[in-house]
C-alpha cells in the first residue's frame, strides 16, 4: 500500500477552480473589471511559477474578514452545481477508482481551500484531503488562514500524513499539472504530469516521467 496524491486544478478538474470561481463572482456583480484584470496578472505568474502565492493568499483571505460561513457555503454550492462540477475529468476519476482498487490511500492535496476541495473530493470518491484552510470561528471568518498547501507547504503536509499512516512519501506516486508542485514532485517515486505546463513537460522528458492529458 502507497500513498497516491493527487491535485485538484487542472488535474482532476480540467480548469483551475480559483478561476472559475473570479468568474463566477464577476457574473453576479461582485467583482469590478479591474479586479478580474489583476486576477489574470496573477493567473500568469502562477503559470510562470513566478507568483507569491503565501503573500497573495493571505491578502485575498483578509478580505473576507467579518464573512459568514454559512453565506460562503450557500454560494460555493451554487458555484460547484453551474460551473465546477462539470469540470471533473473522467480520466482521473478512473485514475483514482483504480489507486483504491489497488488499495492504495488517495489524497487531494490541493491549494484550494476547504471549501472547493472538500466537494470536489466526496464527488470523485476521495475520503482524505490536504488543503489550505480558512480560519472560523463561531461561523465568522477571521481573516485568516491555518493552513497553506502550495510549494514546499504541500511538503510539509505530505509528510505530516504519511507519517501519520505509517507510508513512506518515498513509495508514493503524485499527480499534478504544475511547475510549482516540483517541490512534492521531488519527493515522491513516480510523479505523474496531468495537462502540464511548459516548464513542467520539459522537467518531465528530462526525469522519465509519465505524461498524460486528462482534458
Amino acid at each position: 500500500m502507497r500513498a497516491a496524491f493527487f491535485d485538484m486544478d487542472r488535474t482532476i478538474l480540467s480548469e483551475n477552480s480559483g478561476t472559475s470561481w473570479l468568474r463566477f463572482q464577476y457574473k453576479r456583480g461582485e467583482l469590478s473589471k479591474a479586479y478580474m484584470a489583476r486576477a489574470v496578472y496573477w493567473q500568469v505568474l502562477y503559470r510562470l511559477a513566478m507568483l507569491d502565492m503565501k503573500s497573495l493568499a493571505e491578502r485575498l483571505v483578509a478580505d473576507i474578514e467579518g464573512d459568514l460561513e454559512s453565506d460562503m457555503l450557500e454560494k460555493c454550492k451554487l458555484w460547484l452545481a453551474q460551473d465546477l462540477e462539470s469540470k471533473i475529468s473522467p480520466a482521473a476519476v478512473a485514475q483514482i477508482r483504480a489507486h483504491k482498487e489497488a488499495g492504495d490511500i488517495v489524497v487531494m492535496i490541493t491549494g484550494a481551500s476547504q471549501f472547493a476541495s472538500y466537494p470536489i473530493a466526496e464527488l470523485v470518491g476521495i475520503d482524505e484531503v490536504l488543503c489550505s484552510r480558512l480560519e472560523v470561528v463561531d461561523g465568522v471568518f477571521t481573516g485568516k488562514l491555518t493552513s497553506m498547501c502550495f510549494g514546499e507547504y504541500k511538503v510539509v503536509l505530505a509528510k505530516e500524513f504519511v507519517a501519520k499512516h505509517k507510508l513512506d512519501l518515498k513509495e508514493a506516486i503524485f499527480y499534478t499539472d504544475s511547475y510549482n508542485d516540483m517541490p512534492l514532485l521531488n519527493e515522491v517515486a513516480d510523479g505523474v504530469v496531468v495537462n502540464a505546463d511548459a516548464r513542467l513537460l520539459r522537467k518531465a522528458r528530462q526525469r522519465g516521467w509519465r505524461v498524460e492529458n486528462w482534458g
